[in-house]
C-alpha cells in the first residue's frame, strides 16, 4: 500500500544577474535574520533549517550570528519585525513562504532573501522565472498552487459524490491569490462548487469552523499558511467535531488528524534552504542561484479519522496512498 516517496529535486541551469554577496572578509562572523511564525508550531521546520546549517559547518554563536523573530500567529507582525531584522544590518535574511517575503521585499532590494516554502513565487511576483529569478530573492518553491489542486481531486477520489467544498485561506498570504484562482478553474472539471472562506488569525477558527458546520459544507480544503500550520492541530480537532472531510497540503496536517494530505516533505525543504544561505555567505549572488522546484510529493491518509467519520476509502484511493495512518 505505501509505494514510498517519489523523490527527485528539479535544479534548473545558473545564469549570471545583477546582484552580487561579498564573501565575508577574514574574521568577520556573518548575520542571519530569520523571520518565523511560531517557536512550538514550527519547530520541526526549523530545526531542520538549523540542522541543514550545521551540517555545512554553521555553527550558532560561533562562525554565525542568527537572529530570530517571531510573530506567535500575528501575521499583520510580520512588516515589523522585518523591519527589526534589518535594522540590525543581516548578510541574509531567511523568509520561508510567500508571506515572509512580502514583509521584507519592500524594505531591501539588496540585502539577499532566501525562501524555503514558497507557495508561488512567480505568481505572487516575487521572482521572474525559476532559472532567473531576477533580483534579491531566491530559494525554495512547493508550487503548493498546483499541489492545492492535486489534494482537491484527491478530495473528489476519496468521495465521489461530493459537491460543495470549503476553501480556507488566508487573505495576507500572497500566494493563496492564485492558488485560489487554480482550484476554482480545476473545480468546474471535477463538477465541484466552491465556498472560500478567508481566515488570517488563529483566534478566528472557532467561529469559522462552528458557520461550515451548520451550512453543512461537503468537506473542506486547507490552503497552508504559517498561522494554519502552527494551528494544524485545533483544525484537524474541529473538523471532526464539525464532521467536515479535510485535505491539505503537507503531510503534518494529515498527522495531526486531517482525513488527507497530498504535497512536499516541508523540513527536507528547510534543510535545503541552509544551501542557499552557505552559498550566498561564500560569494554567491542571488540572482545567479536558480529556484528549486521541490518533487518530493507524499500522499497521506489517516484512516484513523475517515472511521472517525464514518467513511470508507475507495481502494483505488487507498492503494496509490504513499502511507495509511492506522
Amino acid at each position: 500500500m505505501n509505494h514510498g516517496l517519489r523523490t527527485c529535486i528539479l535544479i534548473l541551469g545558473i545564469v549570471a544577474g545583477p546582484l552580487a554577496a561579498q564573501a565575508q572578509p577574514p574574521g568577520k562572523v556573518p548575520r542571519l535574520g530569520v523571520l518565523g511564525n511560531s517557536q512550538t508550531g514550527q519547530a520541526s521546520l526549523f530545526e531542520a533549517f538549523r540542522k541543514g546549517l550545521r551540517d555545512l559547518g554553521w555553527i550558532e554563536g560561533q562562525n554565525i550570528l542568527v537572529d530570530y523573530r517571531w510573530a506567535e500567529g500575528h501575521s499583520d507582525r510580520f512588516p515589523a519585525l522585518a523591519a527589526e531584522l534589518l535594522a540590525l544590518h543581516p548578510d541574509v535574511i531567511f523568509a520561508p513562504s510567500s508571506i515572509y517575503v512580502a514583509a521584507v521585499k519592500p524594505l531591501t532590494a539588496t540585502i539577499p532573501v532566501v525562501f524555503s516554502t514558497h507557495a508561488d513565487p512567480i505568481g505572487s511576483g516575487d521572482i521572474v522565472s525559476l532559472a532567473h529569478p531576477g533580483g534579491n530573492i531566491t530559494g525554495i518553491a512547493q508550487m503548493q498552487t498546483q499541489v492545492n489542486t492535486k489534494a482537491l481531486e484527491l478530495l473528489k477520489e476519496t468521495l465521489p459524490k461530493l459537491s460543495q467544498v470549503a476553501v480556507l485561506w488566508d487573505p495576507a498570504t500572497p500566494s493563496h491569490r492564485p492558488g485560489l484562482k487554480a482550484v476554482e478553474d480545476a473545480a468546474q472539471g471535477l463538477q465541484v462548487q466552491l465556498r472560500p472562506v478567508g481566515v488570517q488569525r488563529g483566534e478566528d477558527l472557532e467561529s469559522t469552523f462552528a458557520s461550515l458546520g451548520r451550512e453543512r459544507a461537503g468537506a473542506l480544503l486547507v490552503f497552508n499558511s504559517t498561522v494554519f500550520f502552527s494551528e494544524r492541530h485545533r483544525i484537524a480537532d474541529l473538523a471532526l467535531k464539525h464532521r467536515l472531510p479535510t485535505a491539505s497540503v503537507p503531510r503534518e496536517y494529515a498527522d495531526a488528524g486531517c482525513l488527507l494530505s497530498y504535497g512536499a516533505n516541508l523540513p527536507e525543504l528547510f534543510r535545503q534552504a541552509a544551501t542557499y544561505v552557505d552559498k550566498i555567505l561564500k560569494g554567491a549572488m542571488p540572482a545567479d542561484l536558480p529556484v528549486q522546484q521541490a518533487t518530493t510529493f507524499e500522499f497521506v491518509i489517516n484512516l484513523k479519522t475517515a472511521k472517525a467519520l464514518g467513511l470508507t476509502i475507495p481502494r483505488s484511493v487507498l492503494d496509490r496512498a504513499d502511507e495509511v495512518i492506522q
